[in-house]
């Protein structure tokens, strides 16, 4: 097997993400036809309101998303990453179901989210800098840490 091998569960995730955003757009449409709300209008009763934000809230951070899980991924563990990016999604799927019920029951979902992006964050940023370390000064912390454990 080639490169493919080594980014098949980012892979997974990443189109596990796109089905999740499509459902929310298809729910979009069906609470417009429920609420008579023509596009492009984005107002109407509340319950219609919390689903559009819902959904426009997942738009905003699906590039962060990505952007995160590829380079936590790529430079710490796939395996690791991948299994935040699981948790990213189910952190999506409370925030979503919670808004659409109330504008504070997006709050537990919200939450687990930041922690989920928080983690992949924390992860790419250690897997560049050991990256950036072995590149140049020929030092492999992940190498060492894994030996230890």
């Amino acid at each position: 097997m080639g490169a493919e091998s080594d980014t098949v569960l980012l892979a997974i995730v990443s189109l596990l993400s796109a089905c999740q955003h499509g459902y929310y757009a298809r729910l979009v449409g069906r609470s417009r036809m429920k609420h008579k709300v023509m596009p492009p209008s984005v107002t109407g009763p509340p319950e219609f309101e919390r689903t559009f934000r819902a959904q426009q809230n997942c738009v905003e951070f699906f590039p962060i998303f990505l952007v995160l899980l590829w380079t936590a991924g790529i430079f710490f563990y796939e395996e690791v990453a991948a299994a935040l990016g699981l948790l990213y999604i189910l952190a999506r799927h409370l925030y979503f179901k919670g808004y659409v019920e109330a504008a504070q029951g997006r709050l537990p979902g919200f939450y687990l989210n930041l922690i989920s992006l928080f983690l992949l964050l924390a992860l790419a940023a250690l897997g560049i800098t050991n990256a950036l370390l072995n590149k140049y000064l020929d030092v492999n912390i992940l190498k060492k840490v894994h030996h230890v454990f």
